[in-house]
Parts: structure tokens; C-alpha cells; sequence
């Protein structure tokens, strides 16, 4: 017979929608944004993330961070942004 964890799983969501965004006792990492930081997943094909991983290499740097420089000048931050 099998018993289930009384641990939550990898899929469960807080029930307050604040805290499923941005958990405030989140680890905190050095960086931007006071140094907290989340995760952001995407689907690509698996030819474009071939030629983001070779322009990554030539250009000296890693994915992430090329991915994070290109998502910061598109979405620039506005006046009145506090998330």
C-alpha cells in the first residue's frame, strides 16, 4: 500500500497569488533587483536554441545571461513599477 508524503509536491501553488509570484522569504541571490531573482521557462525549438547557445559561446558569455541583458532593454522598467 502506498502512503503519500505529507510534503508538498513540486506542482503545489500557494493559495495567496502574491506569494505564488514573488515569495518574500525567497533565498535571496547577489544581483538585480535586491538580489531576489525567478525563474522564467520557455518553450523554443530545439533549432533556435542551438543558435541561442553558439551565439552564447561566441560571444563569450553563458545563455542566461545574454537572454537576461535582451529581456531588460526589450522591458525596460517604468515609472511606477513596483512589482
Amino acid at each position: 500500500m502506498n502512503v503519500r508524503s505529507a510534503r508538498k509536491g513540486f506542482t503545489a501553488r500557494p493559495a495567496d497569488p502574491e506569494h505564488w509570484i514573488k515569495a518574500a522569504d525567497a533565498p535571496q541571490r547577489d544581483g538585480e533587483a535586491g538580489g531576489y531573482t525567478a525563474r522564467l521557462t520557455i518553450d523554443v525549438t530545439p533549432e533556435l536554441r542551438g543558435r541561442i547557445k553558439v551565439t552564447a559561446f561566441r560571444r563569450g558569455t553563458t545563455v542566461a545571461d545574454m537572454l537576461r541583458e535582451l529581456l531588460a532593454r526589450e522591458f525596460p522598467p517604468t515609472e511606477g513599477d513596483h512589482l
